[in-house]
């Protein structure tokens, strides 16, 4: 099984402290080699949002001063359960606890991924 995990945070939007990233670092290379982190990585401070609305597609460039929340990274990891999943994501918001203490905020959202072959669809992959 699949999952995609991202995180949001509702602190300022300042980067993460040398400390912080020690401390991701050590448990990326714990879960990739334990074999359950296909892929990981922040997410840059830009954006463009890109809506659909009265048949008409809308591009609109960012950042957003209004925004309270950032999407600061992601995770795609291959697990046995949901669960597994779960202590993960658990895992990786207690780093940042422990690192950035009991005042830091911020939250994980855990979606599984439904393969093509899921939905009926041929994936076709290029070659490159």
């Amino acid at each position: 099984m699949q999952f995609l995990m991202t995180v949001t945070s509702h602190q300022s939007q300042t980067p993460p402290t040398p400390e912080l990233m020690a401390a991701i670092g050590a448990l990326t290379e714990k879960t990739m080699k334990a074999g359950v982190m296909l892929q990981t990585g922040g997410m840059q401070m830009g954006t463009t949002t890109m809506s659909l609305g009265g048949g008409k597609v809308r591009v609109v460039d960012g950042p957003f001063s209004e925004a309270k929340e950032l999407v600061g990274g992601y995770a795609l990891v291959e697990v046995k359960s949901r669960e597994e999943a779960l202590t993960l994501a658990r895992e990786f918001l207690e780093v940042h606890a422990k690192v950035m203490g009991p005042s830091y905020a911020m939250e994980s959202e855990i979606r599984e991924m439904t393969p093509f072959a899921g939905i009926g669809i041929k994936a076709v992959v290029p070659q490159r």
